[in-house]
């Protein structure tokens, strides 16, 4: 049954993160932007260094290498697959365009355009083929115009950020409201007007702004979804995000024109335009609103606000995607929608799904996991009434409520049966007093994939058993805005030259100066000197593989 919701979230959250990619673990560039919560907006240069200064104020060119060594091999395999992920995404999003009431009815009409104008049918392929490499190069070029105006460091900083986060949400509340029919998102007439004048010119400029017109005259319906796609591809932190995102949206997108040109008889396989394609806007339009909540619930975490908690989270879920099978059973209608006369067997299966999906939801009401869906829920420890509770933690370490932030972070903690620590120089003296390694977790409030790892992996009985039994445990939020340093351990990083007077700041400094990484989550595990026993470790989702990695830190130590 999860996959099936896997597939409801695919298609809901068409971005890397919504299908299953892992987002990138990669060696960061410290020319980093920053920006405060504050109304000033700074841009701070930065430059590695060759010796790295570490917490005990001892340099050590070894440790620094091996530092850049581990996080290396982490940024590989992650980077390929969370670019695989914003690609997939991309795909599934252009799929879902050339279902608007905007592109599909014009399918006809183009293919026609190209094979009543050329002399033959090879000529109409090739300038059908070449209609949609414009329409790749146009989309693909307003990837890169992100990246370049943003800068790649600038886009993984929007991740963390609440002000983007919340802009983001109320972004994705006005597509929503455009795809529910209450206005419509369009670019200039003059300059609509003007691109389109200009396809009627002869050879690859005529084709080229009949590209662009297809582009600025679909914005309506697909400007929503570029924009979403483009949000979650900019925060994944990857420099060619945005570009690969919008390389698998317009190649989505121009499939179609060019394989029904070659087969222009495959057109009377089409169904017909009609009412069914303001359904599928609507339907996207619930999904935008969905979306929506996980980007406001980044900003109630990363703020300690409170108000979206896990429970309510789940209720405006609940209420949205129930709405949306009502709204395929034509419960409801929207201004622009025709009557629905019978239900056709793809509306009802994926009603099925829908309302599916709704009943797995509302266990989590009262504390169930929902493994499926976890890494897009506020953590467990914001539920106000889990009934699991009595059962699912361990035992309380005596001095745990003494701890070092400890009732700041652990009323809200993100795993179950677990008890960390939440500041590195206390759980290193720990982890010397009981002689037992130091496993760091750089995680964040509005970290998919931490929620995704505690979910998946660190619930398993053996994972949690090795962890718990050989380690000492310290989780370090990298996007800790609300919890402010005590005005004596501000500093100024000398290794980024920022001022630090956050807890989140602090850490995301460690983990720079330390692991030369910026990206979560990040396991790093190290013995009483500091040093590494194996390699950081990012997301990894076997729980074998995870189960081993483990051991091997642990053969490591025993073997000092």
């Amino acid at each position: 049954m999860k996959y099936i919701f896997h597939i409801i979230l695919v298609f809901a959250l068409f971005f890397a993160g919504s299908v299953q990619a892992q987002e990138a673990d990669s060696l960061i560039n410290l020319d980093d932007v920053e920006f405060t919560t504050g109304a000033d907006t700074q841009l701070l240069d930065t430059a590695v260094t060759e010796d790295v200064v570490f917490s005990d104020g001892q340099d050590s060119v070894s440790q620094d290498t091996t530092a850049k060594a581990s996080a290396s091999a982490v940024a590989a395999p992650q980077e390929s697959k969370s670019l695989w992920g914003i690609f997939i995404a991309g795909l599934i999003g252009g799929f879902a365009a050339f279902l608007m009431p905007c592109i599909f009815p014009m399918v006809p009409l183009t293919v026609s355009f190209f094979t009543k104008k050329s002399d033959s049918r090879s000529k109409a392929i090739s300038q059908a083929f070449l209609y949609g490499l414009f329409i790749i190069v146009i989309y693909v070029a307003l990837g890169m115009l992100i990246t370049i105006a943003f800068g790649p460091e600038a886009l993984n900083a929007l991740s963390t950020n609440g002000i983007f986060n919340f802009l983001f949400f109320l972004l994705l509340v006005v597509f929503a409201a455009s795809f529910f029919g209450a206005f419509e998102i369009t670019l200039p007439s003059s300059f609509v007007n003007k691109i389109d004048s200009n396809s009627d010119k002869s050879g690859l400029v005529g084709l080229f702004f009949m590209s662009a017109s297809l582009a600025v005259v679909s914005f309506s319906c697909t400007g929503p979804i570029i924009g979403t796609l483009l949000v979650e591809a900019a925060t994944k932190g990857e420099r060619l995000g945005p570009a690969v995102g919008m390389f698998g949206f317009s190649l989505a997108l121009a499939i179609p024109f060019v394989l029904f040109a070659m087969f222009p008889s495959l057109l009377k396989s089409l169904p017909k335009s009609g009412g069914w394609l303001n359904s599928v806007k609507v339907v996207l339009g619930f999904l935008e609103l969905a979306l929506a909540m996980k980007f406001l619930s980044n900003v109630d975490l990363a703020y300690n606000w409170q108000l979206l908690d896990r429970e309510i989270f789940l209720a405006l879920w609940i209420v949205i995607f129930g709405l949306m099978g009502l709204y395929l059973l034509g419960k409801i209608k929207f201004s622009h929608d025709s009557d629905l006369a019978f239900l056709s067997v793809p509306r009802l299966v994926l009603t099925i799904v829908i309302f599916s999906f709704v009943v797995y939801m509302i266990p989590g009401m009262w504390g169930a996991p929902l493994k499926s869906i976890a890494a897009f829920l506020p953590p467990i420890g914001t539920q106000d009434f889990d009934i699991s509770s009595a059962s699912g933690q361990s035992a309380t370490a005596t001095d745990a409520a003494s701890r070092k932030h400890y009732s700041h972070f652990h009323s809200r903690a993100t795993i179950k049966g677990f008890d960390p620590y939440y500041d590195y120089d206390e759980a290193l003296a720990a982890a010397k007093a009981q002689n037992k390694p130091l496993m760091i977790d750089f995680t964040g409030w509005t970290c998919v994939n931490c929620r995704k790892m505690e979910a998946s992996v660190w619930s398993d009985p053996k994972v949690k058993g090795l962890i718990n039994e050989n380690f000492i445990l310290v989780e370090l939020y990298v996007d800790e805005h609300d919890l402010k340093l005590p005005e004596a351990e501000q500093y100024v990083s000398k290794e980024t030259g920022k001022k630090i007077n956050t807890v989140g700041k602090k850490n995301t400094d460690f983990q720079i100066t330390r692991f030369q990484s910026n990206s979560q989550p990040l396991y790093a595990i190290v013995g009483a000197d500091e040093q590494l026993l194996v390699p950081a470790s990012g997301a990894n989702y076997d729980i074998e593989s995870y189960a081993a990695y483990l051991q091997s830190a642990i053969d490591a130590y025993k073997a000092k």
